[in-house]
């Protein structure tokens, strides 16, 4: 728990006190107040409006009530003084036991520090990519796949038990045209007007040409999309450009649970029996020989065709069955993350949901923002494989083969498509991605892990200690300003988190990890500076009694201070799907990296 939660559940008993001594009214306890870190540190380590936000409730001037409450904040054991600032808010300094308390939340939470238990906030589906299967995965994918990873993270992290679904487009005439696509490229005859000309059509061409002779053969355009599109979700061997888009997906560290089709949402019934359904309920017009769904009476802005004049349905008639499928399978929380191409089909697809008499508020839309690919800040646009397609795979191989790292081409795409809101258009420098200076901040960031690290590895390879399991007496000894500043900023790790999962705000995380870094860094430097490092610095180590002068037990407790944020830092690169290195080289294009050995 954090300073803040640990003030606001003192006030909370400070008020029920107060009612249960007939010295406030029973209403008061109902009251919304805020505990915030003032702005300027000479008021103290927290502020609070509890007295002026009950003031109605209480019928008394806000300073009496603020006397009231400091006489009871006062005798709290973790409460230094309290200051009645102005017109009745209270400006508390705290003991630092209160701030070396989270440093044993931390440790005995370990991993699961700031994550709530499984399913308390029930059943939550995120269906997030659902790139039609013609053609590989392109970087505009990247953000949608990886913005909605994040945000199922976050649902599961704060209570929400989550399934990850991709709905594969796989029947209409998108798929139609690829397959007869396809058969043309086999056939060295052009594509069909609307069709699909790129270098991988040949590709799977060639490849069925030796391995699926007979559906090139048929007509039967419906057989030969299914091969087709089950090669695109799963590859074709031997073509390194084609590897699948779940290969894809599954190298930018992007899992799904369920992957749902279209196409049988059509074999099985699904769309005409929800169509039957409409029918049933007067929900149906038939309009110039097409059927119409009278989505208008559902807030839509016009009625919308779910059947043509040639008796096929159309895309919203199947969307309408997918999201009522999706209810009638019991999810408490529908989440559908889009890219903003789509940003009219909200409105149709709430107005079919209520419809069918679902709570469309159980239902969520994201629309993510256009992704501006840039080389040393001229726009990319071309890619080197595919030629104006530019995919993920190519990118993420660059970066990886740049770093000397697997994976570090997922980790540049996660941190720049999650730095900003999704709602926000987005430039990726390729060039700045790949550089391990200063400059990449996803370098950055992961290299403050790294350093967390290498203390750690320092004190195990050159003193034969390592962290310490937590004890109150080695906690009492974190109490340089600093490393208590540090403690309150883990303490608000967990609130970090339930707050960006309810915003759906991915890139608060970031923003937290990176100001632990930076905080980190600062103090770091400047006790190196002090020579009051965690360890002995190697100077030290020169003096003849360096053991008789060195304090064990100061640098144990740093140790486990350390540990407490490696263990926050990695909690939160995991949550966003950043790998938490521990070994890196140190940054180049400034000053080195103060060390301590």
């Amino acid at each position: 728990m954090g300073i803040e939660e640990q003030l606001r559940e003192g006030i909370a008993e400070a008020f029920a006190e107060l009612v249960s001594g007939g010295e406030l009214p029973a209403a008061v306890t109902s009251a919304k107040f805020s505990v915030e870190r003032p702005r300027r540190a000479e008021h103290g380590d927290l502020a609070t409006n509890a007295a002026l936000a009950v003031q109605k409730l209480s019928g008394k001037a806000p300073r009496e009530v603020a006397g009231l409450l400091k006489a009871r904040l006062e005798a709290r054991h973790d409460v230094a003084s309290v200051e009645i600032a102005g017109p009745g808010f209270l400006n508390l300094r705290l003991k630092e036991a209160a701030f070396q308390r989270i440093a044993g939340e931390v440790l005995r939470a370990g991993e699961g520090y700031g994550r709530a238990a499984s399913a308390v906030r029930g059943r939550a589906m995120v269906e997030f990519v659902s790139a039609n299967p013609t053609g590989p995965l392109l970087i505009s994918h990247g953000r949608g796949a990886m913005v909605g990873d994040a945000i199922a993270s976050l649902m599961e992290a704060t209570g929400y038990h989550v399934n990850r679904e991709y709905y594969i487009n796989d029947h209409g005439n998108q798929v139609r045209l690829f397959a007869a696509s396809v058969r043309a490229a086999a056939r060295k005859v052009d594509p069909p007007e609307g069709g699909y000309g790129g270098g991988y059509v040949h590709e799977l061409a060639t490849y069925l040409t030796a391995h699926g002779a007979a559906a090139l053969a048929s007509e039967d355009d419906g057989a030969l999309a299914r091969i087709c599109v089950t090669r695109m979700l799963d590859g074709v061997p031997g073509v390194p450009e084609l590897k699948g888009i779940k290969a894809t997906l599954a190298s930018i560290g992007v899992r799904f649970d369920t992957f749902t089709s279209e196409d049988a949402l059509h074999r099985w019934g699904r769309v005409d029996g929800c169509l039957d359904e409409l029918e049933r309920q007067g929900r149906l017009e038939v309009r110039e020989g097409a059927v119409f769904m009278k989505t208008a009476e559902f807030g839509d802005d016009k009625d919308r065709v779910v059947r043509k004049a040639d008796g096929h349905t159309t895309y919203f008639a199947a969307d309408i069955a997918y999201q009522i499928d999706k209810f009638r399978r019991g999810y408490d929380h529908l989440v559908l993350v889009l890219g903003a191409d789509h940003h009219g089909y909200e409105g149709r697809l709430r107005a079919g949901i209520r419809a069918f008499g679902f709570d469309d508020a159980r239902f969520e839309v994201m629309f993510f923002q256009l992704v501006n690919l840039l080389r040393d800040g001229t726009p990319y646009k071309m890619g080197k494989r595919l030629g104006n397609l530019i995919t993920i795979d190519e990118i993420v191989d660059e970066i990886d083969e740049a770093a000397q790292r697997k994976g570090a081409g997922a980790d540049a795409l996660r941190y720049f498509y999650l730095s900003r809101h999704w709602n926000t258009s987005i430039d990726i420098d390729i060039e700045l991605a790949k550089k391990a200076t200063v400059d990449n901040p996803v370098f950055y960031l992961q290299m403050g892990y790294a350093r967390l690290c290498s203390i750690v590895r320092r004190a195990e390879e050159h003193f034969n200690i390592e962290p310490p399991p937590w004890s109150e007496r080695l906690a009492a000894r974190i109490a340089h300003p600093d490393e208590l500043a540090m403690l309150a900023q883990l303490g608000r790790y967990p609130s970090i988190v339930a707050d960006a999962c309810d915003a759906r705000e991915p890139h608060r995380i970031l923003f937290y990890l990176d100001e632990l870094s930076k905080q980190f860094q600062s103090y770091f430097t400047r006790l190196k500076l002090e020579g009051d490092a965690i360890l002995p610095l190697r100077s030290q180590m020169q003096e003849p009694d360096w053991r008789e002068r060195w304090d064990l037990d100061k640098s144990l407790a740093r140790l486990l201070w350390v540990r407490c944020i490696q263990t926050v830092y990695r909690a939160g690169l995991r949550l966003l799907g950043i790998t938490a290195v521990e070994r890196m080289d140190p940054l180049v294009g400034r000053e080195p990296e103060p060390r301590e050995d």
